[in-house]
Order: C-alpha cells, then sequence, then structure tokens
C-alpha cells in the first residue's frame, strides 16, 4: 500500500499532517536506481480493492472518554465514504487519537498494513462488526440482546463505536446514552475471534517479469466477487502482448483462484506492461481502509455494491537483469518491505537510501526499510529497459495519543473547534482526542537522524530460486 467514523473534531489536523509531511519526507523521499536510466511512474502501487473518499460522519451519538482523571465528550458512530468508479461505503473508527482529514482518501488495505496487524483484539473487533448496527438493523432484536429497552440508529451507532474503541485502542471509554451504553457493554463481553476478511479484489503478485516468448506469471486473481473483468495492456494492439490462462487461451474475465499470464511475442522489444482488473461487489466487512495522508484508519462496517480494482505490472528483456519489485507496509517490521525478483541472467542491483543491493539472476531478496510512525515514504525504484516503479504512503501502524485540552463536538460537516476558551476554524473534517505537537516532535527528531545520516537498512535476504 504504498497506499478503514467517529471522533473528536479539532483545527489542528491540517497543519499536524503538512510538518510530518514536510520533516519526515527529508528521510522517505528518494531514488532507488539501478542500472539504465528511466522516467519514474509517477502511478503509486497499491495492493487492490477498493479505493474511497470520505464523505463524513453520518449517524453517531456521544461517547465519554475518561483519562488522567478527566472525562471527555466526543461524537461517536458510522462515517461514509464514497467508492471511485461507484458505491457506499460504512465504517467506523479504530483509530481514536488520530484526526481525519477533510475529504481524505482511502485505500482498502491488510491487518498488517494497519494497528490492527498486532491487536490479538482485531478479530473481536470483526465480531462486533457482524452482529451489530448496520449489518444487524432490526434494532428491536438488537436491543432485546443487549438487555436495553430500546435503541435509535444514533445509539447503535455510538455503542458499537464505543465497543471497538475498547479492543482497537484500549480505551475507557462509556457511552453516554445508557442504551447505547448497554449495547457497547454486550458487545464487548460477547465478543469473539473471527479471521481477517479476505481482499475484495487483489493480484498476488503485484508485479511478474520474463524473457519475450515466455509466459510472463502466474498472477492469481483474489477476489469475493463473482467475476472480474481483465483488461489487457492499453497498447496491446501494437504491442501483440495478450492475457492468456495456461492453455493459451485469450482471457477478458476471471474468477477467484484464477492463474493469469502474459503472453510477449518472441520479436518484442524490452519493455513493461500492466495487467488490470475490475469487478464490482460488496467489500467484505472488517476490511481495513487505511488513508494516502494521515488521517485516521476506519474498519469497514457495511458496503453497497461497490466498483474495486487492481494492478499488476510485468517487465521484460531479452538480455540482462529482468527486475520486477513490490511493496507492502509491514506493522510488524515498522517499516515498508521492498521486494525485488530478477528473472534475468544478469545481477540486478539498485541503491536504497546510501546502501547497494544486488539480487542475482534467477534470485529474489526483501529489503525492509524502516520508518518511525506517521513517517510518510516515497520511494521510486528505476532498473534497466526503462523499468520504474514508484511507492509512496504514511506508514500508519500504532494507535497513540492522549486526551487534550482541546474540546469540540464533531458534526458531519466541519465545525469551529475551541482551543483554550478560543475559537479557531477547523480544518478537519473530524479528529479523535490525540495532541497535535506529538508528531511535531517526532517529526523534528526524524530530521535530526537525517541530518546525522544515522538511516537503518535492515536486509532480510531470500536467495530463493523464483520459479513458479
Amino acid at each position: 500500500m504504498l497506499a478503514a467514523l467517529s471522533g473528536f473534531c479539532r483545527s489542528t489536523g491540517t497543519a499536524r499532517l503538512a510538518a510530518v509531511t514536510t520533516v519526515s519526507g527529508l528521510v522517505a523521499a528518494g531514488v532507488l536506481s539501478g542500472a539504465g536510466t528511466a522516467v519514474a511512474d509517477e502511478r503509486a502501487q497499491t495492493q487492490g480493492g477498493a479505493a474511497a473518499t470520505l464523505n463524513g460522519l453520518k449517524t453517531y451519538g456521544e461517547a465519554v472518554i475518561h483519562e488522567n482523571g478527566a472525562d471527555q465528550r466526543v461524537s461517536a458512530g458510522l462515517f461514509e465514504m464514497s467508492v471511485d468508479g461507484g458505491g457506499t461505503l460504512q465504517t467506523y473508527c479504530v483509530d481514536l487519537y488520530n484526526p481525519t482529514q477533510r475529504d481524505a482518501r482511502y485505500q482498502e488495505t491488510p491487518w498488517s498494513g494497519t494497528s490492527l496487524g498486532a491487536n490479538k483484539d482485531a478479530g473481536r473487533i470483526r465480531w462486533i462488526l457482524q452482529n451489530s448496527y448496520p449489518q444487524v438493523n432490526d434494532l428491536a432484536a438488537l436491543a432485546r440482546r443487549a438487555g436495553a429497552s430500546g435503541l435509535t440508529e444514533q445509539d447503535a451507532a455510538a455503542g458499537t463505536q464505543v465497543a471497538i474503541w475498547r479492543y482497537s485502542d484500549g480505551a475507557k471509554v462509556d457511552a453516554a446514552d445508557p442504551q447505547a451504553e448497554k449495547l457497547a457493554d454486550y458487545l464487548e463481553k460477547s465478543a469473539r475471534g473471527v479471521a481477517e476478511p479476505q481482499a475484495s479484489l487483489r493480484l498476488d503478485p503485484p508485479a511478474v517479469s520474463g524473457r519475450p516468448g515466455d509466459l510472463l506469471g502466474p498472477v492469481t486473481v483474489h477476489t469475493n466477487a463473482a467475476a472480474v473483468t481483465v483488461s489487457p495492456p492499453a497498447d496491446a494492439a501494437t504491442s501483440g502482448v495478450r492475457i492468456i490462462d495456461r492453455t493459451g487461451k485469450v482471457i477478458t474475465s476471471a474468477k477467484d483462484g484464477s492463474r493469469l499470464f502474459l503472453d510477449v511475442p518472441e520479436d518484442a522489444a524490452d519493455g513493461s506492461a500492466q495487467l488490470s482488473v475490475q469487478a464490482s461487489t460488496t467489500v467484505p466487512v472488517g476490511r481495513a481502509f487505511a488513508s494516502e495522508s494521515r488521517s485516521q484508519t476506519q474498519i469497514l462496517a457495511g458496503s453497497s455494491e461497490s466498483t474495486v480494482s487492481a494492478t499488476a505490472t510485468a517487465g521484460w528483456a531479452a538480455e540482462g537483469a529482468v527486475p520486477a519489485v513490490s511493496a507492502r507496509e509491514n506493522c510488524a517490521k515498522g517499516g515498508v518491505d521492498i521486494t525485488a525478483v530478477n528473472k534475468g541472467d544478469a545481477p540486478f542491483t539498485f541503491t536504497l537510501m546510501g546502501a547497494e543491493h544486488t539480487i542475482p539472476a534467477g534470485m529474489s531478496r526483501t529489503v525492509t526499510v524502516p520508518l518511525q510512525e506517521d513517517q510518510a515514504y516515497d520511494f521510486t525504484i528505476t532498473g534497466p529497459h526503462g523499468f520504474s516503479h514508484r511507492f509512496t504512503g504514511v506508514l500508519d501502524c500504532k494507535t497513540q495519543g492522549a486526551l487534550t485540552t482541546e474540546t469540540a463536538q464533531l458534526r458531519s460537516e466541519p465545525s469551529p473547534a475551541t482551543v483554550g476558551g478560543s475559537t479557531v476554524p477547523d480544518t478537519d473534517l473530524a479528529a479523535t482526542g490525540g495532541s497535535a505537537i506529538t508528531p511535531l516532535i517526532a517529526g523534528v527528531a526524524i530530521g535530526l537522524v537525517v541530518i546525522g545520516g544515522a538511516v537503518l537498512i535492515v536486509l532480510r535476504r531470500r536467495e530463493n530460486p523464483t520459479g513458479e
């Protein structure tokens, strides 16, 4: 991912983001260069699925956070997102103390790329989502299970969010409404571990390489959709590149488990292509959504029929190194894993933040780039035959923060936030506690690391053949 509503409004989120992006960008921005020259591909790689824009907090009540002897009232409930290409998502927050940016862009993300990956209670959160509002929209029945005298949609949303916060952030939080509080207690006590849901759509691996005349792949489709549309490379008519199955049949549609290959003509000039797939489906409840900026992580509570997509890149050359590069955020290691595979007959060498790495012919290697929490990154790796790929994002692996003196009421549209008795314009859609000074201090610290030149690269060697 080189790319999951509720909370607590404040006016400092945009400034916070700018500070983190500007300072930490000094650490993360850079070019990973290999043999040859190439123009960087400006399209950032994602792991596929739904991409969406945050609309706002739509159905919510109130909650009270208890911390350090202080009580603070915040809004708690369901956010709504608009999906690129069509569709609507409903989400809850799993990142209580971080802000939500206005019109933030989100991408469907594996749990491993968010704080959920290291949260032993992530499965309990999914159980809550499956057994509460809006998945359970019979509010009378839900109230009976919770021992409540009745529930409104606002109560149900607030109670569900409170129960989630107790597991996602370990927060001491109660619903302000007594009936919503009964629901929160019922959900918390009843929750059981449930496995992470599969992606709505992804391709594995996201990058392949090989020789002209060979079948490049396979690229396996993983989806919950009944069928996906397969689009050939944009220049397929002139390049002759086809998307086929192992029998040689041209593929225009596929399903979960389908194995796709790129058939590159033997006389094709050295080059690259992109395989794209798209489908319409409901995104599985419990999928995480991470922002392209530093907006609080969300988890899916409901989905209309929505457009989902995924891409894979392919490169080929008649001789020399033939790299395929992919990346993913790895919260367990606190960084970004960049995996390079070399299907050529010569070594592929690239430089990553001052350190040179060589992948022998027929081998693969994963380089883990350690990053600070909240740190923006922007890597472009280039190689021979015009190869170039860019990876961008913000590492968001932890829930962190504390209550501050900032107070506000969260609404579906921006409203002024009162800070220390004065009113300032609100630049966030929403925020959920968390001091804005914490990431600024972290950003300054990162800057000092840059000045000192202390950059650590962790290399995990996987000297394994990369055949099918």
